[in-house]
């Protein structure tokens, strides 16, 4: 008989606290109503003002990592004025400030498991500034060439050549070094040579750089830089350098292309030598003897 009086009495307990509950939330539906609205208002007036002036970043800012960093900042922002918003409409203020209370701990727990999330997070930040580093630069990084399409908050993305994606952490690409192809309009091209020893060094040299002015234009500080280099095995190996518009590989390589093939054609109007080695075979009666010459 206790047994079925105690069970009786603590669904009749529980059914009360359901009931006052259920009332609780009859009483409460207009607030949470407004609480809902609230939230709504707010989450599309934070994509409004995230387009707004993501619009406007356009027109100041040519980072676009930068407006993309801005832009996410603010609408979390709004985001969570709403969020506080909506709880003070529910009459939530207590659970309010053991939310920003506990924040605290949970943030300091998140911190330690997510170490490495969030260096990759802060070198997204760094990258975002990096004014040597934008949106569509083409650059070499950890041993790969490519074009930057994304700097987010966890890694930065190149777009390789050949149309592959690679992906670094932020963390990575922040402590080791890059070169950026692009942020210089003209660089240096370097084409290597040799000629036979016969030649004329002083007509190559002029030829060569005759060659190179009257097809590369060459502006106020730059000019052509030619230097013989080593007497090879079967040539006189010389180097030219000049500048040109390259703002990435494939502009460099273009530039070096077209560099070669006139100096080859202008080198043979005029007999002037290329030589390549040659291995030479002498069969003698009694061994093989390879001679180089």
């Amino acid at each position: 008989m206790q047994t079925n009086f105690s069970v009786e009495e603590s669904v009749s307990n529980l059914w009360d606290k359901l009931d006052g509950w259920l009332e609780s939330i009859i009483l409460k539906l207009p607030n949470i109503a407004m609480a809902v609205l609230v939230l709504f208002l707010f989450y599309f007036l934070a994509r409004g003002i995230r387009k707004i002036l993501k619009r406007t970043l356009l027109r100041k800012i040519s980072q676009v990592s930068i407006q993309e960093i801005i832009a996410k900042v603010v609408f979390v922002v709004i985001i969570l004025i709403g969020f506080f918003i909506a709880l003070g409409v529910l009459d939530l203020d207590k659970v309010l400030t053991s939310i920003l209370a506990g924040a605290g701990v949970v943030g300091l727990a998140v911190g330690l498991a997510l170490q490495g999330t969030l260096s990759n997070t802060f070198g997204g930040l760094i990258l975002s500034f990096m004014p040597q580093l934008k949106i569509n630069d083409f650059i070499s990084a950890d041993g790969v060439s490519g074009f930057v399409t994304e700097i987010s908050l966890r890694n930065i993305i190149l777009k390789k050549p050949d149309n592959n994606i690679v992906v670094i952490p932020n963390s990575k690409f922040i402590d080791g070094s890059f070169t950026n192809y692009s942020m210089n309009e003209r660089n240096r091209i370097f084409v290597n040579c040799g000629v036979g020893y016969e030649s004329d060094l002083q007509m190559v040299e002029d030829l060569t750089v005759k060659i190179i002015s009257d097809n590369f234009e060459q502006q106020d500080d730059e000019n052509v830089e030619f230097f013989f280099t080593e007497f090879g095995d079967s040539s006189i190996n010389f180097m030219v350098r000049f500048w040109a518009d390259c703002v990435n590989v494939k502009q460099e390589h273009a530039a070096r292309h077209k560099a070669i093939k006139i100096i080859k054609k202008q080198f043979d109007e005029r007999d002037i030598n290329i030589p390549f080695p040659i291995r030479t075979l002498d069969f003698g009666k009694n061994n093989l003897q390879i001679v180089k010459e």
